[in-house]
């Protein structure tokens, strides 16, 4: 079984923003289209910066909540709408992520591709990574789920150490289809 949906780059930095908040501001999550927007154009942590109006964000919300990946909720008394995702770890997605896992897509969804160290890194935030091992093996894990890989391995850049991996949510990376190192459907 392989992914049922693929994302556009701005679906994913929505999807993204709201697993970050609800993992780093628990308080505060759901989010109202207010909140969300400045997630989505946030200045730090995200590559690229956008600059989205309110309008755009709620478009992208209509359709992900027509791909039933967002559902809108409304709590007692509150006027303002709130968004949350049903994209993993719920009772509506058959998408299930360990803690570390959900950190590095995360990361892969509102950053682009990362090497591992980057990965540890910026996702520490969210759950700890004892060495750059246990980032290792949640990207093996993601790479060789039974539904399909999750993420890939992209080739080694010049000049870089690592090599960088890239979510596929949005479909194949373009430096992996370039090079032949996309995974088979």
């Amino acid at each position: 079984m392989s992914i049922k949906f693929t994302l556009s780059a701005l679906e994913a930095r929505i999807i993204g923003c709201l697993i970050e908040k609800q993992i780093t501001t628990p308080d505060q999550y759901p989010l109202s289209i207010n909140a969300l927007t400045n997630a989505c154009n946030q200045k730090s942590n995200r590559d690229p910066v956008l600059n989205l109006a309110e309008a755009e964000v709620q478009q992208l919300i209509d359709a992900l909540v027509r791909k039933h990946l967002m559902i809108e909720r409304r709590g007692f008394g509150s006027r303002v709408a709130k968004y949350q995702h049903c994209f993993c770890n719920t009772e509506f997605s058959g998408l299930k992520f360990t803690l570390q896992e959900l950190a590095i897509v995360c990361e892969l969804l509102v950053r682009g591709p990362q090497t591992p160290g980057e990965l540890r890194t910026r996702a520490a935030r969210m759950t700890p990574f004892v060495d750059s091992g246990d980032v290792e093996s949640a990207l093996a894990a993601l790479a060789a789920r039974a539904e399909g890989a999750l993420v890939v391995q992209l080739p080694r850049e010049p000049g870089r150490r690592d090599s960088r991996y890239a979510q596929l949510f949005t479909g194949p990376p373009a430096e992996a289809a370039a090079t032949g190192h996309a995974p088979e459907p």
